[in-house]
């Protein structure tokens, strides 16, 4: 259960969120392998039109509504007598970078499975995890490649520039800024460049390493992704290190059950107080978020020293029940926690969380609980995702592609007060951290950020 359902049931029970059902049949699966007509196409971009008419609480928090609906009367032109699943999907996702949202998008509905099935069938993927610069430079992951190739620039793939491919994908890909899109588009290359471009035997690369350039035919990777691999690797651990430093890493909070993660984090601090840490790290800088019970039950009871709340003011779409319209509402998240002061394991030292590119949606909640109460000083590299987030997202298919449309139920202001357009992050360091603390903390190979936050408004500081 998420916050806002939380605070809506426990404190507005006339608000009723309930997922608004299509009454299109959808089209079996054997129907969508074999493609759909310009006309079931239409169809589909008209059920993307309603489906975010009544289920988005606020479009405008993202995007231009009139763009949008400029863009979707777009798609709906010169569409082929035929396509594909893979081409409507290129089409439909030309709407993503609008979106501006990493829950509002069109994608597959199971990329992940599909992935498994086609390296299971005998297909493979793009050969190299890459990155994908600042500029749009395409290079190279070093712990992905030879010792000879690393760190390189891909000039082209197959004939065809990098400063071509990057562009032409990015512009399918979802997410709230430019940079977070190209941080998405790095940890998916495989998969927007096998859907866009299919998946070929062997590919022929053009590197650059050092002023020189050298040509090289690769086979395709019957291996599954790296994304997908650290996906099946637990996503919590501990590292005490020497100095009274321990990091403490959370690279997920997408557990139904928060009862694992609870049990683990109470060994951890129960570690870190046998150790005698006095510098703690929490990394959620690969953490894409999930279910927020998973820090409100683990986390928060060992870092909260005052009262605290998730967040302050909110947006929903809600449905009153029977037959009545869906309706905004506006509201405050009034619910404040308390925090556990006699705690045995409450650790009171300095705190610091790390956030990066990765860190989205639940993640950012808990990075702005712990920044807006000053629990933690917020470390690593930001600037990349909105500190409002929207949540409770929901998936509907459309009828005759078979692909999704996701969408959010709510926006949820950060705790210090709505500040439109902010991005999460990071903030300057305090005077004393050591910065050999700084730049060694899990290898992180990019500049601590220097940018401050803004302080809290005088109405904020009032809840501390």
């Amino acid at each position: 259960m998420t916050i806002l359902h939380r605070a809506i049931l426990l404190l507005s029970r006339v608000l009723l969120l309930v997922p608004l059902v299509a009454v299109v049949v959808p089209a079996t699966a054997g129907e969508r392998a074999q493609g759909v007509t310009a006309a079931q196409f239409r169809e589909d971009v008209a059920f993307i039109r309603d489906s975010i008419t009544r289920m988005h609480p606020d479009p405008a928090f993202s995007t231009d509504p009139h763009a949008m609906e400029r863009a979707l009367a777009q798609l709906a032109r010169g569409v082929p007598p035929t396509l594909t699943v893979d081409q409507a999907w290129q089409r439909l996702a030309a709407l993503n970078p609008l979106l501006a949202d990493g829950h509002f998008f069109i994608g597959h509905a199971d990329w992940r499975s599909d992935t498994q099935r086609w390296l299971a069938a005998g297909g493979s993927l793009f050969p190299l995890e890459v990155e994908v610069g600042p500029d749009g430079t395409l290079l190279v992951r070093p712990d992905t490649a030879s010792q000879a190739a690393a760190p390189a620039r891909i000039v082209s793939v197959d004939g065809v520039p990098a400063d071509v491919l990057v562009p032409a994908l990015l512009e399918k890909v979802h997410g709230d800024t430019p940079g977070f899109r190209a941080a998405l588009l790095a940890q998916r290359w495989w998969l927007y460049y096998w859907k866009t471009y299919g998946a070929p035997e062997r590919y022929r690369l053009v590197l650059e390493q050092g002023g020189k350039r050298r040509t090289v035919d690769l086979p395709g990777s019957r291996a599954l992704p790296l994304v997908m691999r650290k996906e099946a690797q637990s996503p919590f651990r501990l590292a005490i290190e020497a100095n009274g430093r321990a990091v403490l890493t959370v690279d997920s909070f997408d557990q139904a059950d928060p009862a694992p993660f609870a049990a683990f984090t109470r060994d951890a601090f129960a570690r870190i107080r046998e150790a005698g840490v006095t510098e703690l790290v929490i990394d959620i800088s690969n953490n894409g978020g999930g279910n927020d019970a998973l820090w409100l039950e683990g986390l928060m009871p060992y870092l909260a020293n005052r009262p605290y709340r998730t967040g302050s003011t909110y947006r929903a779409l809600t449905r009153p029940g029977g037959d009545a319209p869906a309706s905004l509402v506006d509201g405050e998240i009034a619910t404040w926690r308390q925090p556990q002061p006699d705690h045995p394991l409450r650790f009171g030292g300095k705190v610091y969380v790390k956030i990066g590119a990765g860190t989205y949606s639940s993640a950012i909640l808990f990075a702005n609980v712990m920044r807006d109460f000053r629990f933690a000083t917020l470390i690593g590299s930001g600037g990349l995702a909105r500190q409002a987030q929207s949540g409770g997202v929901r998936t509907v298919r459309l009828p005759h592609t078979g692909l999704v449309l996701s969408l959010p139920r709510f926006i949820l202001d950060p705790p210090a007060g709505r500040s439109p357009g902010a991005l999460l992050e990071a903030q300057e360091l305090p005077n004393g951290m050591p910065a050999a603390a700084a730049n060694s903390w899990h290898g992180s190979s990019r500049p601590l950020a220097r940018h401050v936050s803004a302080p809290l408004t005088p109405q904020s500081a009032l809840f501390l």
